[in-house]
C-alpha cells in the first residue's frame, strides 16, 4: 500500500471517529496509526501522514496539542526552573485557542498540569501565604 493510498485510508478512518468533534485523542490516534502499521507503513511515516491529513481536513490532533504544551512548560521553566501563575496562564490561553473549544476549561487545565507533572517540571513559584499550583489541583480534581 503506498503512502497516498493510507493517507487516503486516514481521511476515511478520521472521520470515522472523530467527525462529530473534529479532534483525534490520543486513542482514536493509536487506533489509526494501528492501521497504517497493520498495511506495512512504518510508524515515523505514519504519524507525518496522519499529521497532514488532519492539518489539511482541519482536525485538531491532541499529540500535537500535548507536544505544544511541554514546549511551553520547558520554556516557562527554563529561566529558574519554576512556573509562575503567569507563565501557566499564558500556556492555558495558548493552548484553550489552538484546541478551539473541543475541549472545555477544566480538561485544558488538567491536560497542562498532567504534562507538568510527567515531565517533572512541576515547580511552581508561590505567593508568601498562597499556593496557586495547589488550589488549582483541587479545582480540576487532582489534588
Amino acid at each position: 500500500m503506498s503512502l497516498d493510498d493510507v493517507k487516503r485510508r486516514f481521511v476515511d478512518e478520521i472521520k470515522l471517529r472523530a467527525y462529530d468533534d473534529k479532534y483525534v485523542d490520543k486513542n482514536e490516534e493509536r487506533e489509526i496509526l494501528q492501521v497504517a502499521i497493520q498495511q506495512g507503513i512504518s510508524i515515523d511515516s505514519a504519524r507525518a501522514a496522519l499529521a497532514q491529513v488532519c492539518d489539511h481536513h482541519g482536525y485538531i490532533l491532541e499529540s500535537e496539542i500535548l507536544r505544544e504544551v511541554k514546549a511551553q512548560v520547558e520554556t516557562a521553566a527554563g529561566n529558574d526552573g519554576k512556573i509562575d501563575q503567569k507563565e501557566f496562564d499564558l500556556i492555558f490561553q495558548n493552548t484553550k485557542r489552538k484546541i478551539a473549544g473541543k475541549k472545555n476549561d477544566i480538561q485544558i487545565k488538567r491536560m497542562i498540569v498532567e504534562v507538568m507533572e510527567d515531565s517533572g517540571l512541576n515547580r511552581v513559584k508561590t505567593g508568601w501565604f498562597s499556593n496557586w499550583y495547589a488550589t488549582l489541583k483541587k479545582e480540576i480534581g487532582m489534588a
